[in-house]
């Protein structure tokens, strides 16, 4: 159905007049009915790729060499008109971020309704009657009330079905998906994977599913294209290379993501791989790095002969439901709903769950950024809630918090340098700006930047690199408690493996006591000593790592630990 051949597209170079090759001489093929995965890291031009298929490319894109055929038509060379033809009628795209795909300002069935008229000249009432239909194939719930809703009021999967309808509304031969996956809970991604998976064999449509997760990609494609820095350096049958895989860049995707069958002192990282002696095998770079059961054992002694640093009793956080004309509250949202759990120097406490469970607004409790409703929070032997404003700042010193996103928790007018200068001048801390510039070039050396980053400002920084900015400025105050909200989610898994790696050091080497809170079970299961599994503002279990995940009490635990992605990849 389409064939890519020695595809090139270069970008201009603004600085110095040169061109940046974004993709080089890239080929592939995707058969009738066939799922082609195409994966690989930020930057190695995955979507670049997959642009260049609808022709929607950045306009400073404008050498573009190779030819891409689809049904026998160079797409290529057809004129912007005919082009239209083929876009949303024939080629359909669902693109990485629902929210920013959808229009704020309409709602989310009249923005489908929209593309169904547009291009099957349909009268309103049954354009809005197909809509309503897509809904439901897409297994929306209530798709009558989703119609008029907007896209704010939806959760992220909702977003997702969302753009999957409005792909689908006419009829595409072949669906691209650019990572439509990325950041989902691992339940909604199941069930988004399992939804494409159903509409592709009911409409027998082709597809490609690009991903930076060789995990997910193992749940859904047929053949599967690994790219590095803009080129192909693996291509073949999915079962081909997630048993065999042959170039080193794919063995290290395979091994740097987070195993739930194994237990890591340190996670690889694709440089192993790229870097490592050729006789060194894969296996053996795994085994060397493994705890023993006796170093497991031995710290867990350690740790739990200490006092709690932290003890959550009965903690409860309700928001109040307000209806009628006089605003009175009706019901509440129990985010947080009697917790209690306890949390010792030098512990990481792994907090996992759904979107909506309510770990992050637990996290924010803590610190009172969210005001609990009632229960104890005691830290230090201090009770955290009985504190002044004067004392909760000075305590908010020992406990800080990473946010979720780093780019909006950093000010995009503040320079780096600035940025991690600011919390020790708030708590005045060191004689001077020149001392506390010290400090902050001794922060950036020890989370892996350098000092010529001082002065660059937020967004001249990819994902992982904030994401060590912000870890930096967490450590400025030298706390004894972080709390990591969803710190990895978004991250490439070498990046994100970086970042785990990053953590684990910082806490070896400066006594840090972690709460981890995430999404993703094997994240949370590699990083933590102990961890809590919360449902609809309950804690469900709490144990061992290797405890839950073997031999799990909870049946919501047990959903978590099915939805996992990648199990054919547990073997590399």
């Amino acid at each position: 159905m389409l064939e890519v051949k020695n595809l090139k597209i270069e970008f201009p170079n603004k600085e110095d007049q040169s061109w940046i090759t974004a993709v080089n001489e890239v080929s592939f093929s995707v058969e009738r009915g066939k799922v082609l995965g195409i994966v690989g890291e930020s930057g190695s031009g995955k979507s670049v790729t997959s642009f260049s298929i609808m022709r929607l490319l950045d306009p400073s894109a404008t050498d573009i060499k190779g030819k891409i055929e689809f049904e026998n038509i160079d797409l290529l060379q057809i004129p912007e008109e005919e082009i239209r033809k083929y876009r949303g009628n024939k080629i359909a795209m669902i693109f990485q971020e629902p929210m920013t795909s959808l229009n704020p300002v309409f709602t989310c069935g009249e923005q489908v309704k929209e593309a169904i008229s547009l291009h099957q000249r349909v009268n309103r009432a049954t354009a809005i009657q197909k809509t309503i239909s897509l809904f439901n194939e897409v297994q929306l719930p209530r798709p009558e009330q989703i119609f008029n809703s907007y896209p704010h009021e939806l959760s992220g999967g909702q977003k997702q079905r969302v753009m999957i309808a409005m792909a689908l509304s006419c009829n595409p031969e072949l669906l691209i998906a650019d990572e439509p996956t990325t950041a989902l809970d691992v339940t909604v991604q199941k069930t988004i994977l399992d939804l494409l998976l159903k509409l592709k064999r009911e409409r027998g449509m082709s597809m490609i599913f690009i991903s930076h997760d060789l995990g997910v990609i193992s749940e859904i494609a047929d053949e599967v294209a690994v790219m590095y820095k803009g080129q192909i350096v693996e291509y073949g049958t999915a079962a081909a290379i997630f048993k065999d895989p042959q170039h080193p860049y794919t063995k290290g995707l395979l091994a740097c993501r987070p195993s739930p069958e194994r237990r890591l002192k340190k996670l690889p990282v694709v440089a192993d791989f790229l870097n490592k002696n050729k006789d060194q095998s894969v296996a053996h770079l795994l085994a060397e790095n493994s705890f023993s059961e006796l170093e497991i054992n031995t710290r867990r002694e350690q740790l739990y002969a200490l006092k709690p640093l932290l003890t959550v009793e009965n903690l409860t956080t309700w928001f109040p439901i307000k209806k009628g004309i006089f605003g009175k509250s009706t019901d509440y949202v129990k985010a947080v709903d009697q917790v209690s759990f306890e949390v010792y120097p030098g512990e990481t406490l792994g907090l996992v769950g759904e979107s909506g469970c309510g770990k992050t607004t637990l996290g924010r409790s803590i610190l009172r950024l969210v005001e609990p409703t009632s229960g104890r929070l005691v830290f230090e032997g201090k009770e955290i809630r009985s504190l002044s404003d004067k004392e909760l700042k000075a305590m908010r010193k020992d406990i800080q918090i990473i946010f979720q996103d780093p780019y909006s928790s950093l000010n995009p007018r503040l320079n780096i340098g600035s940025a991690l200068m600011e919390p020790l001048q708030v708590h005045r801390l060191f004689e001077n700006d020149q001392k506390r510039k010290l400090v902050v070039l001794d922060l950036l050396e020890r989370v892996g930047l350098s000092s010529d980053h001082f002065t660059r400002y937020p967004h001249e920084f990819s994902g992982g690199q904030r994401q060590r900015i912000v870890i930096a400025r967490a450590l400025a105050l030298q706390p004894k408690l972080i709390i990591c909200d969803e710190s990895v989610s978004a991250l490439d898994v070498s990046v994100q493996a970086q970042v785990l790696n990053l953590l684990r050091e910082l806490q070896q080497e400066l006594g840090l006591t972690y709460i981890f809170i995430s999404h993703d079970l094997s994240v949370v299961k590699h990083i933590s000593d102990r961890m809590m599994v919360m449902n609809k503002g309950k804690i469900e279990e709490i144990g061992f790592p290797d405890d839950v995940y073997h031999s799990p009490k909870a049946a919501y635990t047990q959903k978590l630990i099915a939805a996992i992605p990648g199990h054919k990849t547990q073997a590399i």
